[in-house]
């Protein structure tokens, strides 16, 4: 499938993911019903190509949340992910884009939005379709220019890389599983079927006439204890309070649940993350250097462990045992508190896979994705810890 998708196409690709969700549970009560924009906002590879159109979600006056629908066959799912409880507004992120731009008086005809390292956004300014500058959405701090040499596969802190030219040879493999589910849900959802429906809007009961599905899955959240029946969900987003803390804020958000409360800065001066004056990120030669870091918090009390290439079976162990993890995904990381897995097909595709992820970006407020799609991202490396039973 070489052909980008349409407005049209990702509205109805969202309607279709986004009701299977709510149909199966995955997503709560407070998105049943919720307006899906049919344009949203484009976000661009650094190639110039675009990845995902954003749709806000919202009821009423009041908003939802978003969701991240592939238009690039490279992304090779459908949907990427939904994050609750933000609000994005193109309108608004354009007009302080602008005004950061003229405080470095550069002139430009053209911003768009662009995934810099992924999932991470910057606006892109361009005079004649050539760069000008690109600001990091919400800290607005110029983003460096791309590096001449290095691995696509350890992008630094802050540090743009291209998901297109990292998806290298790949590419071919992720636009056929895209283009095969996407042919799984027209053979379900004929043009007369979509006629008859609503796809303005999330809706399970919708979706239930055309869908046979038996309500078959596993999911957890992190608790204060594995009684999960007798309190709620525990766990705090903390938004990094540079745009190169990322691993210094999960790490603060890893430490909490421990009850272990540190401030950034000091978890920052352990992790030789400079100061908030002068802050820096963390080198991948230097990964090994978080599970010493996190024991010395500690007091040595947890055991801490490193993980390469982290796999499913890991992230829903660690998760059913009451455990969070730290999570690296090129050039950033964050925190998990959660999974979902359903356990049967619908339409004939594969289940959903998907990770609660508290991320500490945008800067100083961070958000929840409730759930990044386990089959899209790259994961490098996780923490995790225990703490030792006499």
């Amino acid at each position: 499938m070489a052909e980008l998708l349409g407005k049209r196409q990702t509205q109805e690709l969202a309607f279709l993911e986004l009701s299977a969700l709510r149909l199966a549970d995955v997503l709560p009560q407070s998105f049943e019903r919720a307006r899906i924009a049919r344009a949203g906002t484009v976000i661009f590879d650094l190639t110039g190509v675009p990845l995902f159109r954003r749709l806000p979600l919202a009821k009423g006056r009041g908003k939802v949340g978003y969701a991240d629908i592939a238009v690039n066959p490279v992304m090779g799912e459908a949907l990427l992910g939904v994050t609750s409880g933000v609000n994005w507004n193109q309108a608004e992120l354009r007009e302080a884009a602008q005004a950061a731009a003229r405080r470095h008086r550069w002139r430009f005809d053209t911003i768009r939005f662009v995934a810099y390292s992924f999932p991470k956004i910057a606006a892109q300014f361009l005079l004649r379709g050539r760069e000008v500058g690109m600001l990091e959405l919400f800290s607005w701090q110029p983003v460096p220019e791309q590096p001449q040499e290095r691995e696509l596969t350890e992008p630094g802190n802050f540090e743009r890389w291209s998901y297109v030219e990292a998806a290298g040879r790949s590419g071919a493999a992720r636009a056929g599983r895209l283009e095969e589910r996407i042919g799984l849900w027209r053979e379900t959802f004929t043009p007369r079927r979509l006629g008859a429906i609503d796809m303005a809007r999330i809706d399970r009961t919708a979706l239930s006439r055309y869908v046979e599905l038996r309500p078959l899955w596993e999911t957890r959240k992190l608790h204060y204890t594995t009684r999960d029946a007798d309190h709620s969900p525990c766990f705090e987003v903390r938004g990094q309070e540079t745009s190169v803390w990322c691993v210094g804020a999960s790490s603060q958000m890893f430490l909490e649940f421990w009850r272990y409360e540190y401030s950034q800065t000091r978890i920052a001066n352990e992790l030789g993350l400079g100061t908030k004056a002068n802050p820096n990120g963390l080198p991948y030669n230097r990964v090994g250097d978080v599970p010493i870091a996190l024991e010395a918090l500690s007091s040595k009390a947890m055991d801490v462990v490193m993980h390469t290439n982290p796999s499913w079976s890991l992230f829903r162990g660690e998760i059913r045992a009451n455990r969070p993890l730290i999570s690296f995904v090129p050039g950033h990381s964050r925190a998990v508190a959660g999974y979902y897995s359903g356990l049967l097909s619908m339409a004939g595709m594969p289940p959903f896979r998907g990770l609660l992820v508290y991320d500490p970006w945008p800067p100083n407020s961070g958000a929840i994705t409730q759930w990044e799609n386990f089959d899209l991202q790259t994961y490098q490396y996780a923490y995790t810890a225990k703490l030792p039973l006499v």
